[in-house]
Parts: C-alpha cells; structure tokens; sequence
C-alpha cells in the first residue's frame, strides 16, 4: 500500500514532469503561427521552412527527454540567459551614460556611486548565478566574474565612448567562447541522453509494438497534462492582455475601467476563437474537454452506482471525437467569424455524441436493476431521472436550435441524432418496464423474452434507418458543401460499423432465433396437467407450473429457458451433448428427469395404472433389431465439454 509521503512525491514528480513539458509546447507553437514573409524570395521561404522544422524538431526531442535530461537543458538555458542578459546591461550602461543617446533613462543618475554600486552588485549576482548553472572549477571562477566587470569598471574610469564599447563587445566575445567551450563539452551528454531516449523508444516498438511504445510514451511525457496546461495558460495570458487593454482604453476615454457586458462576452469569443487557431492548441483544447468528460462521467457512473471499468471511456471518447470533428471541418485553418460558428456547431454534434454514450452507461444498470427484481427506490430514482433527463434535454436542443437557425445538413445531422436518443431511451425504458411487470408476479412469463426483442428489434430497425440517413447526409455534404479526406474516411467507418456490421448482426441474431425455436418446437412436450413433475428446471431452478420441454438426452427444462440457452450453444445444460432435432419425437420409449431417473412414457405410465406391466407392444416383442434401431435414433456421441462450455455451465449451476 502506497504511504502519503510516496503518493506526495509521485504527484510532485508529475508536476515538475509537466512543468518542464510546457516551455517546448510554447516554442512549437510560436514556430508554427509565426507567419511567412510574401515578399521573400524562394531561398528566404526555404530557410525560414528548414529553421521551422529544425526548431520543432529539437522542441520535440527536449519534450521527450527525461527529467534528469531536462534539468540540465534548462540549467544551460539559464546560464545562455544570464550571460546574454549581463552583456546587454553593460552595453545599455553605455548608452545611458551618454547624454545624446535616445535610450537614456531619466529616473537613474549618469554617474556616481548609485549608479555604479547596483551595477557592480549586479553583474556579481549574474557571475555567481553563471558559474553555479554551469558547475565551473574554482580556478575558473575569477576570471568569470574580471570579465564581467570589466566594462563596469571602464564606465567608473571614465574611458571614451569608443573604448568602453570594445570591451563590451570582447567581454561579450569571451563569455560566448568560453560558454561555446562549456557546450562543446557537454555535447556528449546530450547526445547519450537522446540515443538512450531514442533506442529505448526503438526497443518499445520492436518487443511491444507501435501501440504499447505511444502509449508508454504518452504516460511518460503526460502529454494531456502538458498540452492541457499549455493551452490554459496561453488562454490566461491572452485574457490578462486583452483585459489591461480594454481596461487602458476605457480609461483613455474616460468611461469605468470595468467590463461592461459585451465587452466581456466580446472578450469571451476572442479568447475561444484563438483558442483553436492552429493543431497544437486544437488538441489542447481537445485535453480540457478530456479532463471535463473524465470527471463528467466518473459523476454520472457514482450518481447512477455503476462500477463497471468500459464506461470510464467517456474522457477518451468525447476528446477524440472534438479532435476528429475540428479535422474534418478544418476549424483551425478557418476565418475568426466562422470558426467560432463551426467551433458552437461542432459542440453541439459532441453534446449528442456524449448523450448518447451516457445512454449506454446508464442502460446496463437499468437492465440490471430491472432484471434482478431490486425494489429499492434508491437504487431506482437517479438511473430513471438520468434516462429521464437523456430525454428532455435532445427535445429541448433540437427546439431551441430550430428556432434560431434554418434548416441545413449540420442541422439535420444534430436533429437525427437528438431523435435516435430519445427513441433508445424509450426503448430501454419500454424494457425495463416489461422486466418490472415480470418481476411483480410469480409466474414465469413466456412471452416476456418475445415482447423484448420485439422492442429491441424495432429500436435496432430504426437506428439502423437512421444510420443510413446520417450517411446520406454525409455524402451531400462532402459533394456539394465541404468535402475532404478526413470526412471520406469517417463515412467509410460509419458504413463499415453503423450499417454492414449492425445489419449484420442483426440478421444474424434473427436466424439464431428462428433456429432456436426450430428446435425448440421439434422437442417433445410433457404437460404438467398430464402427470406432475416433481423436478425443477435446470437452467432457472424454479417449478414446472404448465409444461416442460424433452431433450433427446432425456432432460427436460422449461422452454424459454432452453430457448435462450440455444442461442448461446446448440447443446445440452446437463451434459453437453447436442441437441438434435427429430422428425418423429412421438417414437420416444422413455423419459427422464434431470436426476438422471428414467421414468415411462405415457402409454406404458397408463398401463401400469391399469395393472398390466407385461402386455406386449403391438402384439409382439420388440426385436433385437428394431431394439437397436430404437436405441440409435437417441444416441449421440459423446464429446468432452470445451472450457467456455464449462465455465457457463458452472455460472448456470450457480
């Protein structure tokens, strides 16, 4: 069992993981928004494209590295930053000492010591903190801070303009060499660090496979946390600057420095619109929706008291779906105005899409409390007020939109969607009322397994119907509105999965049936009128109250219960051999109870009640041939159960 202070670590572990993630993101974004140059020639463009890939390509090596790997990058980086910044004050203290000079300061003083005393504690803050980054020997260390003091002091000296200028630019020279020199050093390393990183990825892929590599890598980088933190943070940004804009400008005016309404709902529409202006920040935006449906559904599934682990995969549907949806309708490649129009659309088709994936959390539970005869109104209420509000809210969206909008393919797309979820609630509902109805009274029920893939079937027909709309509709899209690859290929998943595959198992489970009850029908059937029972039905173990239905192994069960095992497999509960369907079931000689005790058949059971056990068959004794032919037409052979034979067969005794 994990300790406090082992879950601590491990969480603080993952925030510097992310933390040190961030700073490569930011980069490659910067790289891909930043804007071409038209009037450039075709060796400018070719350059700024071969500086874009490389820069992306070294942020995606440092976004991979380990952390041990990336303290050490951004200590380097600290000290490339403190070397460049202790240069540029020296210079800048040039320029402000001279009094012509436009970059000249008028708060700080031109000489004396409260100039030169912060300067000089300055640039030996900045020598310390270069030295401490990069880890220089001792005897070094002087030499370090001379250098970088040396133009301070020639400012204090008073040296011309010109000569205090050379040794800015060969204090600035030597620092570069010796910083070069550093890096050469401890190129080394880093080329180990991206070889290791490189062959353990090489070694993933050729053990584990594509698959399993992504995935270890994903955890290992916690790219949704990165690209999650990234994109709020970038969001937040923009929201502070745009905010002390609006708020400068208001005050330049003279009006209240606070928001008014539509400057903030203006605000608002900026921020989402640059909030998905480009594929990085497309999937960042896809990793918060992933964070809000991972705990919208861990919500639903504890208000509902579900446990099962597959409806957990709302937090990784509803982001691949966004994802897709922005792909397929080019959202980040659109104009501002139009791309939060297509943005409100896309989270519209997403908001059915989850509805209809909460519908399949809350159905199993439904059924299970129906099925198993639970009467507590507890664990009845939230899965009802959950199918309940499945219901209302498609109804209240496809009204509101209507009114607002005008007919059109996205419209219709989102219209289909919303009535296909209310007509799989009233299915699901229509079936766990048939199963309450069941449950209220103590007679079994035969019809009931008919009435629910009556229901069943019909909701699966008009799905299916609906399938076949939605891609009709897709089709007029692609050719006439907005066609691409991406929609293409959606399509052909949507016909492989939603129309060939529902409608063929559906036809499939519509042969299963009929077969089933073939043989059902071809089974011999004792009534409980004609002779009482005393045994009960293997399958469900309750009493035989009318009838029970013979296998030719000489068990007998009721016939919906063995009706449902044939759809399953086409062999015995008991004993496992197979059921066979005969032509004459009259020419039975005996049957049995599932005991194993054989009793007689009706005519020998009758003839015993009248006292004459020995009176011969037809007048005659059977032979030894028509004996062994009699014997044949039950025989079957036997065969050892398979495990999955088994393992149901031990679910079913239990």
């Amino acid at each position: 069992m994990a300790t406090p202070q082992l879950v601590v670590g491990q969480r603080v572990r993952a925030v510097l993981d992310v933390a040190l993630r961030v700073p490569p993101v930011f980069i490659i974004d910067a790289i891909l928004n930043c804007s071409n140059d038209g009037s450039a020639g075709y060796v400018s463009l070719l350059v700024q494209v071969i500086l874009r890939l490389l820069g992306v390509l070294a942020s995606a090596v440092v976004l991979v590295l380990s952390r041990r790997a990336l303290f050490k990058f951004y200590t380097i980086t600290m000290a490339l930053v403190v070397a460049a910044t202790s240069v540029l004050i020296n210079y800048y203290t040039i320029l402000h000492i001279t009094s012509s000079s436009p970059y000249r300061l008028a708060e700080l003083p031109l000489s004396g010591s409260s100039l030169w005393m912060p300067l000089i504690i300055l640039q030996l803050v900045f020598g310390i903190g270069f030295i401490s980054l990069l880890e220089i020997q001792s005897r070094y260390s002087h030499l370090i801070f001379v250098n970088m003091l040396v133009p301070t002091i020639g400012s204090i000296v008073g040296l011309p303009f010109e000569v205090q200028e050379t040794l800015v630019i060969i204090s600035g020279l030597l620092l570069a060499i010796y910083t070069t020199v550093c890096l050469s050093l401890r190129f080394k390393w880093f080329y180990y660090s991206t070889k290791y990183t490189f062959l353990l990825l090489k070694h993933m892929y050729q053990v584990y496979g594509l698959q399993v590599m992504l995935e270890d890598a994903w955890k290992k980088i916690h790219f949704p946390d990165v690209l999650r933190v990234f994109w709020l943070t970038r969001l937040a940004t923009q929201a502070v600057f745009l905010v002390y804009m609006v708020r400068l400008s208001n005050a330049n005016t003279g009006e209240d420095s606070y928001l008014q309404w539509s400057e903030f709902w203006e605000l608002v529409c900026h921020l989402i619109i640059s909030g998905c202006d480009s594929t990085l920040t497309v999937l960042g935006m896809s990793a918060v929706i992933s964070s809000i449906a991972h705990y919208l559904g861990l919500g639903i599934l504890a208000f509902i008291g579900s446990t099962e682990e597959e409806d957990k995969r709302l937090g990784f549907v509803a982001p691949v779906l966004f994802f897709i949806l922005a792909l397929q309708t080019g959202l980040s490649g659109l104009k501002p105005e139009e791309r939060l129009i297509r943005l409100c659309r896309n989270m519209c088709l997403l908001l059915t899409a989850i509805l209809h994936f909460i519908h399949g959390m809350t159905d199993p539970v439904l059924m299970s409390l129906s099925a198993s005869h639970v009467s507590s109104f507890r664990r009845h209420f939230p899965v009802l007020l959950v199918s309940a509000f499945l219901f209302v809210l498609p109804i209240l969206l496809s009204c509101v939109l209507w009114h607002y909008y005008a007919l059109n393919t996205w419209l219709f797309a989102v219209t289909a969607f919303c009535v296909e979820l209310c007509l799989k609630v009233i299915v699901s509902l229509t079936v766990y009322t048939l199963f309450m109805i069941d449950g209220h009274y103590s007679v079994v029920w035969e019809k009931l397994d008919d009435y629910v893939y009556y229901v069943r079937s019909t909701g699966s027909i008009i799905e299916f119907i609906f399938g076949v709309i939605m891609f009709g509709n897709g089709a007029y899209t692609m050719m006439f509105e907005s066609g691409s690859k991406i929609r293409a290929c959606m399509m052909c998943l949507h016909a492989y999965f939603n129309i060939y595959l529902q409608a063929k198992n559906g036809w499939k489970t519509f042969i299963n049936r009929r077969t089933a009850v073939k043989k059902i029908n071809s089974l011999p059937e004792v009534k409980v009128s004609d002779r009482e029972i005393d045994d009960v039905c293997a399958i469900c173990y309750q009493e035989f109250r009318t009838s029970a239905r013979v296998t030719p192994c000489h068990h007998y069960f009721h016939a919906l219960c063995l009706r449902k095992w044939l759809y399953i497999q086409d062999t015995c509960p008991m004993c496992h051999q197979k059921v066979y369907i005969d032509d004459d079931p009259k020419e039975a000689t005996s049957f049995s109870n599932n005991n194993g005790l054989v009793v007689p058949n009706e005519e020998l059971a009758q003839d015993l009640a009248d006292g004459e056990p020995e009176r011969e068959l037809d007048g005659h004794e059977l032979s030894d041939d028509e004996s062994t032919e009699d014997e044949e037409e039950w025989t079957v052979e036997q065969h050892p159960p398979t495990p999955e034979e088994e393992v149901l067969h031990e679910n079913e005794r239990a």
